[in-house]
């Protein structure tokens, strides 16, 4: 064990998220499926705490982002997020905002790679979590939105002006963000914003493959390209 490794063991329990460590491979499942696995405040908050946790982990060497049910993260919860801003004071509006964008930098400043397992919806925040990602594995049913402007919110929300044009380019980006469309699978490889797309289904499965495959490699290497990458 490294002497700058904690002496204390990692959370097991989340609420809304479901944690597995093997052989060097975290999978972080977003578990609430009868919402789509919306973001709640507390979902975000807990995903930032536990990928900074996981970053101090040298056991973890590549991570998969899965949603369970059927899609991969619909983004914030309408219920619970959109009329709560809405009653902020201006302090805690800016509290909410640097939290959405510490989980975004939690994803780029972790030490190892992330590949998200996407299939249905990737909407709003979720969709800029799947872009945050080093890898983005889909299968045919995947569908990205980043639907910001369509609600009123500047296109560059969590991140997603910077994030999303080194992704796919400016025009790409502009387009996408601009005007909310959805794009699905077959597009969304065209451009390079999915990494690999799978037969219908399997995506989880390959994104644990090229996950095994990460793992095996050259872990310094990987964060060090990582760092570079994000820089």
């Amino acid at each position: 064990m490294s002497p700058f490794t904690g002496s204390a063991a990692p959370t097991p329990d989340w609420r809304h998220l479901r944690v597995e460590i093997t052989d060097g491979v975290a999978t972080v499942t977003l578990a609430r499926p009868d919402k789509l696995n919306a973001l709640t405040f507390e979902a975000y908050a807990d995903l930032r705490d536990l990928l900074a946790e996981l970053s101090h982990r040298r056991a973890v060497r590549a991570l998969v982002l899965a949603g369970q049910g059927r899609g991969f993260c619909s983004g914030g919860d309408v219920d619970e997020i959109i009329g709560a801003t809405l009653s902020m004071d201006t302090a805690r509006l800016l509290d909410f905002n640097r939290m959405t964008g510490q989980v975004v930098r939690a994803v780029r400043e972790c030490p190892f790679p992330v590949i998200a397992a996407l299939h249905g919806v990737a909407a709003g925040a979720g969709a800029v979590l799947a872009l945050a990602a080093d890898f983005r594995v889909a299968d045919p049913s995947a569908r990205f939105a980043f639907l910001f402007t369509r609600v009123g919110l500047s296109g560059g929300d969590m991140g997603a002006a910077y994030l999303l044009p080194r992704v796919v380019g400016l025009g790409h980006a502009t387009r996408l963000l601009m005007l909310g469309d959805t794009v699905r699978a077959p597009e969304a490889e065209r451009i390079g914003l999915i990494s690999e797309l799978t037969e219908e289904g399997r995506a989880d499965e390959a994104a644990r493959t090229l996950a095994r495959r990460l793992a095996d490699g050259p872990a310094l290497a990987h964060a060090q390209t990582k760092a570079l990458l994000t820089a």
